[in-house]
């Protein structure tokens, strides 16, 4: 009897969860049900089930930039003088490959002797393993341009998409707008198209971490996506559509610009990219601190109180909002800090980017250029030297510019 009530038990505990999980309190004000956002009188509403298109379609994503990059990215990368490097790899070492991968990516001198006497090697030979090993982790510019062109492609056309969808709305030049009539407020057709390409590119970004270009902000990109995922999900189920198409849209702006920066500084076009992320850094302090505190947020706060008594969702979607502030916020800091650098000569390398080592050494013809390109520094390994600073250098020798920094 008691295994046969065990699944009546799980059935009745999952109605229970499905229950709470869509009570209206937590979604809506307290004098609305889920009653009043069904389809009637000529209005149509969204709907959760909706959401499900966005998985296929993320795959769907996935697919299309496999070829993107394939097909467009890759020739018109070669067009811009880009060509995969092919690196020299370190042979297979049980001892070495165990250390490299649960101790420490450049070991101190101490521990390359251990390992000398372990692998029966020399310290040289030691040291050029791991040179090359790091060099076989670290991505290529061709990679990297594929990836910016994909992102590039996508929020280019997210953004005038957004911009054609919205440029006749009266929300968009009065924020008081996007609460008049609320929760009566039909879903027009290009707010659906919006929101699920939206989702469905920010899914596909969540499958793809596991082999894009990992950066220092990795984990703040991960927050970020999510946060973004589950702000957008909610203020679909709840109807908060006209702030989530204003959200993705000053949000899109700025995104535009940092991909064309990127693209054109592996492309080595330097003045261009230089100009390029002038204006990004411009357009993301207006449009993240400003508008989006000022304005959006300003929006979510102070308004909809005028019309329901705050309730979870209220706290919910705007403590959301607070959380991508905060990104917001980190990535301006280090905006800042690359446009200081800059500003007073010193700026050699990307603040979100992962120690890496120059692109130009990344072959080497034979052993002796490659003990060459490595030299002691002060002591250390020019390899050393960067990790050590947590830095890289992707400046040509004598000429740091602005444009070496967005990789």
């Amino acid at each position: 009897m008691a295994v046969s009530g065990r699944p009546v038990y799980r059935r009745e505990m999952f109605e229970t969860l499905y229950e709470w999980f869509w009570w209206e309190k937590l979604w809506l004000p307290a004098e609305l049900s889920w009653a009043d956002l069904e389809d009637k009188e000529g209005r149509v509403y969204a709907k959760a089930s909706h959401l499900y298109i966005t998985v296929p379609y993320a795959f769907g994503f996935l697919l299309i930039r496999y070829l993107f990059e394939r097909w467009i990215a890759t020739p018109l990368a070669v067009s811009a003088g880009i060509r995969h490097r092919v690196h020299l790899r370190a042979k297979h070492n049980p001892i070495l490959e165990l250390y490299y991968t649960t101790h420490s990516r450049n070991p101190p001198q101490a521990d390359i002797h251990g390992l000398s006497k372990k692998s029966s090697l020399p310290v040289r030979q030691i040291e050029r393993w791991f040179r090359r090993r790091r060099r076989q982790d670290h991505p290529g510019v061709l990679k990297k341009f594929r990836e910016a062109s994909w992102r590039f492609v996508f929020y280019l056309c997210a953004f005038l998409g957004g911009i054609t969808a919205l440029y006749d709305k009266e929300w968009l030049y009065d924020s008081r707008e996007v609460w008049t009539g609320y929760p009566k407020q039909s879903m027009l057709e290009s707010q659906y198209w919006y929101y699920i390409l939206e989702m469905s590119f920010y899914g596909c970004l969540l499958c793809s971490v596991a082999f894009d270009v990992k950066r220092k902000d990795f984990k703040e990109q991960i927050i970020h996506h999510l946060a973004t995922l589950i702000l957008l999900s909610f203020s679909w189920c709840a109807n908060f559509i006209r702030v989530g198409t204003l959200v993705m849209l000053v949000h899109d702006a700025s995104d535009v610009l940092l991909e064309s920066a990127k693209l054109f500084n592996y492309a080595k076009w330097e003045k261009t990219s230089q100009g390029l992320f002038v204006v990004f850094a411009v357009v993301f302090m207006v449009t993240r601190l400003i508008i989006f505190p000022f304005w959006l947020m300003h929006c979510t706060w102070v308004y909809p109180v005028d019309h329901y008594p705050a309730f979870f969702g209220y706290y919910f979607f705007n403590g959301m909002l607070v959380v991508l502030l905060f990104l917001h916020m980190f990535w301006a800091y280090l905006i800042f800090r690359m446009i200081r650098k800059f500003l007073f000569g010193t700026l050699t390398r990307d603040e979100r980017s992962d120690n890496e080592e120059e692109e130009g050494q990344e072959t080497s013809p034979t052993e002796d250029e490659d003990d060459k390109q490595h030299k002691p520094c002060n002591g250390l390994s020019s390899d050393a030297a960067r990790e050590k600073n947590g830095c890289f250098d992707l400046s040509p020798p004598g000429n740091t510019c602005l444009s070496k920094t967005m990789s």
